[in-house]
Formats: structure tokens, sequence, C-alpha cells
């Protein structure tokens, strides 16, 4: 994408693990722009990447089967309905490591929680939260980098992830 001049952000299950969380995970999530996504499908369709169905924001990679979930920006998290939290631009967000375009700790965090929240399955998602906070040892304090919407429900988790099964 790089190459292509096509702006993004990698987050999900990947994105917790560039951050210490270490899940395995079967899909890619990247956030995008819609123009993006144009620009994307424009230059790679046919070329090793397939749609999940026609006109589908999902892609496939062709020769792995492993999917591309698109995340696109200015969209809500969990249940799509309009909050404080939202999908951000790539082009305004992205951190990069290593020739690679991440989403910033604290909007990983934001998204993961507001999904969770809001979308009664994706409990998986407040879960990640909790061994985030464990796996990169984040304060109580971080909450501070969220948005109001979300820091209750991330000084909840934190106050979970202080507790350690006994063993």
């Amino acid at each position: 994408m790089d190459e292509a001049g096509i702006l993004y952000a990698l987050a999900g299950a990947m994105a917790l693990n560039a951050y210490g969380y270490r899940r395995v995970t079967v899909d890619v999530n990247v956030i995008l722009t819609k123009e993006g996504l144009d620009a994307f499908k424009a230059r790679f369709l046919g070329r090793g990447y397939v749609e999940k169905f026609p006109g589908s924001k999902g892609l496939r990679d062709a020769d792995t089967g492993v999917a591309i979930d698109i995340l696109i920006a200015g969209q809500y998290p969990g249940d799509g309905l309009v909050k404080p939290v939202a999908f951000p631009d790539p082009a305004t967000v992205a951190e990069r490591q290593e020739g690679v375009a991440w989403l910033p700790l604290a909007k990983l965090v934001e998204l993961k929680l507001a999904s969770g929240m809001t979308a009664p399955h994706r409990l998986k998602d407040l879960a990640d939260v909790i061994e985030l906070v464990r796996a990169a040892n984040l304060s109580a304090d971080f909450s501070t980098q969220l948005d109001p919407f979300v820091r209750d429900k991330y000084r909840e988790l934190w106050h979970a992830a202080q507790v350690r099964d006994p063993g």
C-alpha cells in the first residue's frame, strides 16, 4: 500500500501483537478511508486479492486465503451506530514502526472499548483490553488519553486486569 500511496493503519489483533499482547488471529484489520479502499480495489483486485463478495469492503488474499477486514475511517465500531468514537483517518493517526503503519495504542484501546461496549457479540474486544493492560503494563492514568465515552469502562477493566488467578 505504501508503494501505491494508499494511507492505512493496521488495527485488530495484529496491532495487539505489536503492543505486546500476543493473540493469534486469522484475519487482518486495516483502517482505510473510502477513497483508500477504492484505490486499493482499483490497483489490487484480480492481482492477488479478491472481494469476499461483489461490492464488499472485505477482501481476501487469493493465495493464502487470509481475510482482510477493512474498517472505514469515519464509521463507528461495535454496533455501527453514531457515537463519539469512530475509526480515525489513517493520515492523521498512523504511527510508523519498522515500515508498517499502526493504529496508535490509545486509539486501538478506544476502538476496542467502544466496540465491546456497544455490541454484545463483541465482548472479546473488552477481554482484549484487559489482556493489553496486563501485557503492556498500562496504568490507570492511561484513561486520560482516551475519549470520555470509554474512560469509565477502561478504568473498570483496568481494575479487573489487576486481579490474577490464584495459582
